[in-house]
């Protein structure tokens, strides 16, 4: 069983900066695959940016490519989403989720642990 925890979310200028925190229970969070997902009212929840289990793979939709910066550090149980350049359009609820892989995994049905969302709101 894993338990993620978001934290960083907020309220944000457009070109503004956030980052995202996601830290996991457990003492075997190297095996997970990550992911940050995000979801807008009445929207799918999709994938923003995904990363394997040692950090040396990842996967960014192409919204937030040169924006957006996924990491992780397995001795801290953490992974981060750095958000750069901060667009109206980038305002959701951001989710964290962990999968037993040691693969990028981009698909949200693949997931089995979800954090409980943050929510960032960028202003124009």
């Amino acid at each position: 069983q894993v338990q993620l925890v978001e934290s960083g979310g907020g309220l944000v200028q457009a070109g503004g900066s956030l980052r995202l925190s996601c830290a996991a229970s457990g003492r075997t969070f190297s095996s997970y695959g990550m992911g940050w997902f995000r979801q807008e009212p009445g929207k799918e929840r999709e994938v923003v940016a995904a990363i394997n289990w040692s950090g040396a793979s990842t996967y960014y939709t192409d919204a937030v490519k040169g924006r957006f910066t996924i990491s992780r550090n397995n001795a801290k149980n953490t992974v981060y989403l750095q958000m750069n350049s901060l667009k109206p359009e980038d305002t959701a609820v951001y989710y964290c989720a962990a999968k037993l892989s040691i693969l990028v995994v981009t698909r949200s049905s693949e997931y089995n642990y979800w954090g409980q969302g943050t929510q960032v709101t960028v202003s124009s």
